[in-house]
């Protein structure tokens, strides 16, 4: 192995030992769901947003916050809701009686992790104050500019079931967001387990692994990890296998897809996989960090027409099918 490749998977093995005792703690309270948990890892080394769907009761708040605990960050759930208002989210301007001025009153969306839940059930403009957010790390309220704090991670959920009185994302929206995960319920196993473990009421208790600060650091270890220029190339050619799949002999994708992934597709790709390697402990990305994530990071980013609609093809599916034609390194 390459001196410098071996000297970075050495400081990843040193810097990764955290994750191992923060999925120990968390299981303490969440039965399973470690495909959720190891993504909200790779959200919060990354620096990228998640939208998670599911049906209600899969422990997407209590993940969530459990996380929190474990991390000592500042957690916040925000219910979305038609009449919510942007000033409910951000904060706004208070006039003080005594002096006659206006000050700036912050909102809950200052917090490390926020959880908005069911987003597309508030008007255009909620979701456009907290996608800005998210983008610029920053919030405006009045004439004052005031930096979201780090780490900074939104969670936001969608229902699959309940359409009505919903505000669907648009797609320039979505693309915000780093992951999309489709989160199912427990096997019949882990079903009992969370009966033995909740159905007293209580939730056991958990400590705190690293802090806030701990999280930065790893960013940087994990933005060193190395990666193949052969991975590269590969990363490449998912993406634009989406948006030219003719060129890379999948004819058959070519009446499904509208649009392809944009080039933030190719960014998060690079990142997420990176991530998955820390997770992993090695300081080195392979194809199968870039497999392991890809359905993740590019599922909201393709657009299907109508006729993939017709034939139930979604898309997860096409992007199975563009990862089976795509030759991995």
């Amino acid at each position: 192995m390459n001196p410098e490749i071996q000297a970075i998977n050495e400081r990843v093995k040193e810097e990764s030992r955290f994750v191992d005792r923060i999925v120990g703690e968390i299981s303490k309270v969440i039965v399973g769901q470690r495909y959720l948990v190891e993504r909200l890892l790779i959200g919060l080394l990354c620096n990228g947003h998640i939208l998670i769907e599911g049906v209600p009761g899969l422990a997407k708040t209590l993940s969530v916050k459990t996380l929190a605990g474990i991390i000592a960050l500042k957690f916040q759930r925000l219910q979305f809701t038609p009449d919510l208002l942007p000033a409910d989210l951000i904060g706004t301007m208070i006039y003080q009686q005594h002096d006659g001025k206006f000050v700036p009153k912050k909102g809950p969306i200052f917090a490390n992790l926020v959880l908005a839940d069911e987003i597309n059930r508030a008007p255009a403009k909620v979701q456009s104050a907290l996608l800005e957010a998210m983008q610029e790390h920053q919030v405006t309220i009045g004439e004052h500019t005031f930096p979201l704090p780090e780490p900074f991670l939104v969670l936001a959920t969608q229902n699959p079931i309940e359409q009505e009185g919903t505000y669907p994302l648009p797609e320039a929206q979505i693309d915000r967001f780093m992951l999309k995960l489709n989160i199912t319920y427990p096997n019949k196993k882990e079903e009992r387990a969370i009966l033995d473990r909740m159905a007293g009421g209580g939730v056991p208790p958990v400590e705190v692994v690293i802090r806030p600060e701990d999280i930065v650091r790893a960013r940087e270890v994990a933005a060193q990890i190395y990666m193949d220029d052969k991975i590269k190339e590969y990363i490449i050619d998912l993406v634009f296998a989406t948006r030219e799949p003719k060129q890379y002999g999948l004819d058959d994708l070519a009446n499904f897809l509208q649009y392809g992934a944009s080039p933030r597709a190719s960014i998060y790709l690079a990142q997420a996989a990176r991530a998955h390697a820390f997770l992993r402990h090695r300081g080195y990305v392979t194809a199968d960090d870039v497999k392991s994530v890809c359905l993740d990071v590019m599922r909201h980013r393709v657009i299907l027409t109508y006729e993939a609609e017709a034939e139930e093809k979604t898309s997860d599916d096409v992007i199975r099918r563009v990862l089976d034609g795509i030759e991995a390194p």
